[in-house]
């Protein structure tokens, strides 16, 4: 089975009360629940700034990975999500 990710923040989405829900009140197959709900983006800032408000959750729950490798990490990975990924 693929592991899917966030399309936002790039967080693995392992069960379903992690996703987050469309306007209709379904739930979002591409975002979790801290960044989508009820249709819309909690976040509305940059891609950088997203990655800056990230790297602090996943160094905290990567003790192997710092701060620095996770910043590297996520600039190298976001522009393959879907609402970074530029046309």
């Amino acid at each position: 089975m693929e592991q899917k990710f966030c399309q936002s923040c790039g967080m693995p989405m392992g069960t379903e009360n992690l996703y987050g829900t469309e306007a209709d009140g379904s739930r979002s197959v591409d975002y979790c629940k801290y960044c989508y709900e009820q249709g819309s983006f909690t976040f509305e800032g940059s891609m950088e700034e997203m990655i800056e408000i990230c790297v602090p959750h996943m160094a905290e729950s990567n003790p192997d990975i710092t701060a620095d490798k996770a910043r590297i990490m996520m600039y190298e990975f976001f522009p393959t999500l879907k609402r970074w990924k530029t046309v």
